[in-house]
């Protein structure tokens, strides 16, 4: 992508990248009913180049949505359906011996496991042992895979979506810490209202079929990714970014009363370019190439939730870590501090 110079073709490239995003939401819309914070969240992280992660009690359409997004896609689509029983290899692949039909010599040759997709859907990855999960680390972050000493890169766009039920749930295993960090996302997949069940009923118990058509292929992606990252932010933005972060950590300089006393261990600087990733595509959306604090705010939650470890005091207490993010914004000033 060009760089971008004058104020018309700035113009010009928010609107194209504001239809874009619109017509792609519609599209998932058809299917999925409701829940548009989580649909807009997944694309936010399409665009932003962040893993998923969907969390949610069974039946919520989590994997309907990402199938949904496969379809209206143009890219390489696997799901891997985590059980306690599944193994990295199940998940990577391996080495296989393979032999020569004309030679009948032996070799080994490197056998592709379904993580070698462009969307891939992790369902239900918590009820695989952290062993598997595990298998998923260097391809989420370094988006390559490394077996018997041979790295593979995977294509791009490269998307994780993963699914999982809540832990308190029978057979369920939690994720690493190591493993969350990984996801520039988690969403809540909450329930359906009355007027959203009764459509989904219209929907599900008729005779009638949707259809998805394709709106992007992985070329328009990375194009839109590229878009995302030459947004601008304001350094007194960017430092209101820093500072949500920095809140996180009990004792810090920026930490409020309630980080202290319920947060064992904050972000890593992951959240703090999350934020800005993920308001750089909310700014583009509302058809801006500026970030405001606002489009941070709104980042906040989503991108903090699943990276602040709670300590016993709030699991005592019952205090969650939405609660202590919605704290944390509400009690880090907006005004920048001198450095």
């Amino acid at each position: 992508m060009s760089e971008i110079n004058t104020p018309a073709e700035v113009k010009a490239r928010c609107e194209e990248f504001r239809r874009t995003f619109a017509a792609l939401k519609a599209e998932v819309g058809k299917v999925i009913v409701g829940q548009e914070e989580t649909v807009e969240g997944v694309l936010i992280a399409l665009f932003a180049g962040g893993n998923v992660l969907l969390e949610g009690v069974p039946g919520l359409g989590k994997t309907l949505l990402v199938r949904t997004l496969a379809d209206a896609l143009s890219l390489p689509f696997s799901r891997i359906q985590f059980t306690p029983d599944l193994m990295p290899a199940d998940v990577i692949g391996t080495n296989i011996v393979s032999e020569d039909a004309q030679t009948g010599r032996r070799s080994f040759q490197f056998q592709r496991g379904p993580i070698f997709a462009q969307l891939v859907l992790a369902d239900e990855i918590n009820r695989a042992t952290p062993k598997t999960q595990s298998a998923l680390l260097e391809a989420m972050q370094e988006r390559s895979v490394t077996v018997a000493g041979t790295s593979y890169k995977l294509e791009q766009p490269f998307l994780v979506l993963a699914t999982q039920n809540p832990i308190e749930q029978e057979g369920t295993y939690p994720l690493p810490e190591a493993q969350l960090d990984r996801f520039l996302l988690k969403l809540v997949v909450g329930y359906s209202q009355l007027s959203e069940l009764m459509t989904i009923l219209d929907r599900t118990t008729s005779s009638a079929a949707v259809s998805v058509n394709r709106i992007l292929d992985g070329a328009s992606i990375v194009a839109g990714q590229k878009l995302v990252r030459e947004a601008v932010v304001a350094p007194h933005v960017q430092q209101y970014a820093a500072r949500l972060v920095l809140a996180t950590h009990p004792g810090g300089q920026f930490a409020p009363e309630i980080t202290g006393k319920y947060i064992r261990c904050g972000s890593s600087p992951r959240g703090a370019q999350g934020l800005v990733l993920g308001a750089k595509v909310r700014a583009l959306i509302d058809g801006r190439f500026h970030v405001a604090l606002a489009d941070v705010q709104k980042m906040a939650l989503p991108v903090l939730r699943h990276r602040i470890l709670l300590n016993f005091e709030a699991e005592a207490d019952r205090v969650e870590a939405e609660t202590i993010v919605k704290k944390i914004i509400e009690s880090t000033p907006t005004e920048p501090v001198r450095v």
